[in-house]
């Protein structure tokens, strides 16, 4: 596959990182040679092929039972959270370099943490430590995606920039990026959905999400996250959907502790704002989502003990959850 630069910008690293990030396929082979790479083991979905040699491939996705073929110096992913989570779920286990090519806005290539999902897209494990090597970016990749994981991984990659903001890992580096993800993803959002095939609207709202991406590693996750998990998780719900839907009621809850990092976060949308942005995908009420009103309880004890949740300056309690979820149920 050829693309081409769109942007300009330089090969670069992101600032007080290891890994390497480029904004043009063109570039993947000149990153794996950067690494002293040559034998990558491929993880994507079976509609993604990239003009790179490679030692085998996975194309079960999301997938619980991954092995790199013997042999592999590398990991290559290519695809949304899914994809690049399995990846990291074998780099943390065998050390093997990660290489990401994100394929939606989820924002999983800039964290060693993850989460492993059956192929039915329940949740069964988790874990970190993988070893991130390098994210290869491209909006030509972005083109096919259609609008409903369009705007729900945009939202999930809006959820990181806000809670960058109010977590107590929060920084000023972090901040830095989270507020530039924020203003971009919200200008550059609604003109996507309404020209989907416009490479530089796809890329700019794919550099919003880079930041966003770059935040949530620099300061980490929040309640909005904390909610959507346990509800994607329990019920196979995509993860980027559940993010548009539980981050209002999140901000909600932030207001209440750190109105002016919440008051920041609002002015950088501009003119925008969360629910209209979610609104873009269409997405309905838990209710109209197959979740049981009667575990709504159990949902919220699994969301109160997430990182996410404990990563609050304070934390929410299991009941305050519940009514939280409750407000976005009909």
């Amino acid at each position: 596959m050829n693309t081409a630069d769109v942007g300009g910008d330089k090969p670069d690293r992101s600032p007080g990182k290891s890994v390497i990030v480029r904004w043009s396929l063109d570039e993947l082979p000149a990153v794996l040679a950067e690494l002293g790479l040559e034998r990558p083991f491929l993880v994507a979905s079976p509609r993604w092929s990239l003009d790179v040699p490679v030692v085998g491939r996975w194309s079960e996705v999301p997938s619980d039972r991954v092995e790199a073929a013997p042999g592999a110096d590398s990991l290559l992913a290519v695809g949304g959270g899914s994809a690049i989570d399995a990846a990291k779920n074998v780099s943390a286990q065998t050390g093997l370099p990660l290489v990401s090519v994100p394929t939606t806005y989820s924002g999983a290539e800039w964290t060693p943490g993850f989460g492993i999902r059956s192929p039915d897209r329940r949740m069964v494990g988790g874990g970190g430590g993988a070893n991130l090597a390098a994210i290869v970016y491209d909006a030509g990749l972005t083109l096919g995606l259609p609008r409903e994981p369009t705007v729900g991984t945009a939202m999930n990659a809006l959820a990181h920039c806000a809670e960058a903001l109010y977590v107590r890992g929060r920084n000023d580096a972090g901040d830095r990026r989270a507020l530039e993800g924020a203003a971009l993803i919200a200008e550059w959002l609604p003109a996507v959905v309404e020209r989907p095939e416009d490479r530089g609207a796809r890329t700019m709202l794919l550099r919003g999400a880079a930041a966003g991406g770059e935040a949530l590693a620099l300061a980490g996750l929040g309640i909005a996250h904390a909610m959507a998990q346990a509800l994607g998780g329990r019920y196979g719900l995509p993860h980027g959907t559940m993010n548009a839907i539980c981050l209002p009621p999140g901000l909600e809850f932030a207001a209440a502790e750190s109105p002016e990092a919440v008051g920041r976060f609002e002015q950088a949308l501009g003119q925008a704002t969360v629910e209209e942005l979610a609104a873009l995908g269409g997405f309905g009420r838990l209710g109209a989502l197959g979740v049981p009103e009667d575990e709504l309880p159990a949902v919220a004890v699994a969301a109160a003990g997430r990182h996410g949740n404990q990563n609050m300056r304070r934390p929410a309690s299991p009941a305050e959850i519940e009514q939280l979820l409750r407000s976005i149920y009909r």
